[in-house]
């Protein structure tokens, strides 16, 4: 039977960033975003607000943090209060502010590469240091994974002649689809809290599991990993409505909380209207059912890039991910042999017209990746793999 997602939709007449970049003959499977329409739930409540008429100044609403906690409870057992949600604009604004209130100049950023590429812009934005804690790769055949190497870890710990002042945790993993174990999890912890480390944690595909999996918020392991844990989630990935910009800090240590708090008004950041109602629309369990549907729609199509890899693809490898819509592909092989010259987006747009996400971008063992994006109709990414094969041919 037919699934919903199977539509597709032009987007090409939209100001869509994945869509307008590249030529018309090139097939984006770059950024971020899917390319399903929202939730009829969601996409009602909008409308009936534009049918209002009137589009004045809107602050987020109680409902709207009773919802996200509520939400946490539901899916992970986890109490907060309402009163420990800020609605922040966006994700990357979310940890760019964890970051002012954490760290003075001169101070260490401890970051997971190849990891979400404004991960690495934050230092700039703050005067801070990289410190990186390089993820390692682990293949089984043509299939690969990545996981923490402590010692690296332990070592990128206060390295770079800085002290680390935050740690920057992108769980689950972009771009690799990891999901981190309850015993990496704590050991995290540990080392934050033996070191006196805050934890800011990107959990906005966490509720994009495929198959069993299942996420761990990490504040929720421990007092002690709440109290100094920076929670970012938002329903913009998983409701797929991104351009709405609405994200939400959870901080359960109310003394952090007030400097976060302080810091957005110095700043004067305010969030969208519109992206209150969407949010307030997913956090409440009326979509769910479309995400169960999505799920399972997402869960086939990685695991039909896999097996397409394994069949055609000989020399490439490929993550299988526990969550998210991306898949990591390695074409290292094809670089060294000298297959494959220069930079792999270039490449891929010029050879067969389709776009990735250059792994380069993803910092240090990103090199000779590219991140494809699977959050899309089966035609598509099946025309978008078959683009893969004959620039490779």
């Amino acid at each position: 039977m037919p699934s919903k997602f199977d539509e597709i939709i032009d987007r090409r007449p939209t100001n869509s960033v994945k869509w307008n970049v590249f030529a018309d003959d090139v097939l984006p499977m770059w950024v971020a975003d899917m390319d399903f329409a929202a939730p009829p739930a969601i996409l009602g409540a909008l409308h009936a607000a534009v049918g209002h008429g009137v589009l004045g100044y809107e602050f987020p609403n109680k409902k709207l943090r009773e919802n996200v906690a509520a939400r946490m409870q539901r899916l992970y057992d986890w109490d907060i209060s309402p009163d420990d949600v800020i609605p922040v604009p966006g994700l990357v604004t979310g940890f760019n502010l964890a970051a002012r209130i954490t760290c003075q100049p001169g101070d260490g950023i401890l970051i997971q590469p190849p990891v979400y590429f404004p991960f690495m812009k934050v230092q700039a934005n703050t005067g801070t240091v990289t410190q990186m804690a390089k993820l390692k790769k682990v293949t089984h055949g043509q299939i690969l994974h990545h996981e923490i190497d402590w010692d690296v870890f332990e070592n990128a710990v206060h390295s770079e002649g800085a002290k680390t002042s935050m740690f920057l945790l992108c769980n689950p993993h972009n771009p690799t689809g990891m999901l981190y174990s309850a015993e990496d999890l704590q050991r995290m912890v540990n080392i934050c809290e033996r070191e006196d480390i805050l934890i800011c944690s990107d959990e906005i595909h966490s509720e994009l599991m495929l198959g069993d999996t299942k996420h761990i918020p990490i504040a929720t392991l421990s007092p002690k990993a709440a109290r100094r844990t920076i929670t970012l989630v938002a329903a913009s990935k998983t409701f797929n409505v991104a351009g709405l910009f609405v994200g939400f800090a959870i901080i359960q240590n109310e003394e952090l909380r007030k400097r976060f708090t302080a810091e957005m008004e110095r700043l004067t950041l305010h969030t969208n209207s519109f992206g209150h109602i969407a949010s307030e629309v997913a956090f409440s369990g009326a979509c769910d059912e479309w995400l169960d549907e999505l799920l399972v729609y997402l869960t086939d199509n990685r695991d039909f890039v896999v097996d397409y890899v394994k069949k055609n693809l000989p020399s490439v490898r490929v993550s299988k991910p526990d969550a998210t819509f991306l898949a990591w592909l390695d074409f290292s092989e094809l670089v060294k042999e000298g297959k494959i010259e220069g930079s792999l987006q270039k490449f891929f747009i010029e050879k067969g017209k389709v776009a990735f996400n250059e792994g380069a971008s993803f910092g240090p063992g990103g090199e000779g990746f590219v991140r494809l994006n699977f959050g899309c109709a089966r035609e598509t990414l099946v025309d978008g793999l078959e683009r893969i094969k004959a620039a490779l041919a």
